[in-house]
């Protein structure tokens, strides 16, 4: 069996070594530019468009992330490179989950409490108690129910807050006030103290961090984002901030990555950016799912590929 890794930006190394020491059998490399030899499984990450060009033997395509935005936009944007027809899978929680339930919990903390608050105050070296938000009235809005989504939604609900799901299609969760597609979105962000976006990128879900969003929350609302750059219009949340609509913004994802240097968010008193790491993928526990994955599909069970028109 060959497993070809396609990779940019990050060192190949471990990915290598957890990948023999979890596929023995298995003849292991690195794409570099001109290889087009033959490969069973892809694992592709950021890399240029002719790593995912057909090549003999190919029977799938692994994301190596959670988010697959990257890999379909280079599809679209290089089809006479890319003509396979295979699989195209993306990683499943893989230690991303458990990060995403930390950086939910230290934002609902942060903002309850209002450390956000006492940092600016120490700035200015002013000493003066705030009263915090109640746990009981912080409501918190997430949108995405899926595989990260999901368990931030209870996680934050196990901590007291009231909580309301944002999905596409309808869900029950026990706890949990549960709101289904755009007619329900402002329904949805209605009196929410924060709303945390964790939707995949798909057409329907641009732009979907906007004024009419930000007006319908709660005065002096928090935004956190850690879904994908394109959810947020840039120039309705810096409205929204600097009017004191919303008291502040995490963001953690951007249209642009690595964010340029001379943008707005960098030098914005209210907004605190960090470089898209809520959820890193996790070599041991990625590799430990693709080799499992495979080794079922080498044993005759089909493999359920991500639909490349909903966007995951």
């Amino acid at each position: 069996m060959d497993i070809l890794l396609a990779m940019s930006g990050i060192d190949h190394g471990r990915w290598l070594a957890a990948l023999r020491a979890a596929l023995p059998s298995a003849r292991v490399r690195s794409w570099q530019p001109g290889d087009d030899g033959p490969a069973d499984y892809l694992l592709y990450w950021m890399a240029p468009a002719p790593s995912l060009a057909e090549r003999p033997g190919l029977k799938a395509v692994f994301n190596l992330g959670a988010g697959v935005d990257a890999l379909l936009a280079i599809m679209r944007a290089h089809p006479e490179a890319v003509t396979h027809r295979v699989p195209l899978l993306r990683l499943e929680d893989a230690g991303m989950a458990r990060q995403m339930v930390e950086y939910a919990l230290y934002c609902a903390l942060r903002y309850q409490r209002r450390f956000d608050a006492y940092e600016e105050q120490a700035r200015e070296g002013v000493w003066q108690p705030l009263e915090p938000h109640r746990t009981e009235a912080f409501t918190v809005g997430v949108l995405g129910a899926g595989q990260l989504g999901l368990p931030v939604a209870r996680a934050l609900a196990a901590q007291g807050y009231p909580v309301r799901l944002y999905s596409r299609t309808p869900r029950t969760v026990p706890g949990i006030e549960t709101h289904v597609g755009p007619d329900a979105l402002i329904r949805f962000a209605s009196g929410a103290r924060m709303l945390l976006n964790l939707l995949p990128d798909t057409p329907a879900t641009r732009g979907i961090l906007s004024a009419r969003v930000f007006d319908a929350m709660a005065e002096g609302g928090h935004v956190v984002n850690l879904g994908r750059g394109s959810h947020v219009v840039e120039a309705d949340l810096l409205r929204a901030l600097d009017s004191g609509r919303l008291s502040r913004a995490a963001l953690d994802v951007f249209h642009q990555e690595p964010l340029p240097p001379d943008h707005p968010f960098w030098r914005h008193p209210r907004i605190e950016v960090t470089p898209h790491v809520s959820a890193l993928s996790m070599v041991e526990e990625s590799v430990a799912q693709i080799a499992a994955r495979i080794a079922r599909h080498e044993a005759g069970e089909p493999l359920q590929g991500l639909d490349p028109r909903r966007g995951y």
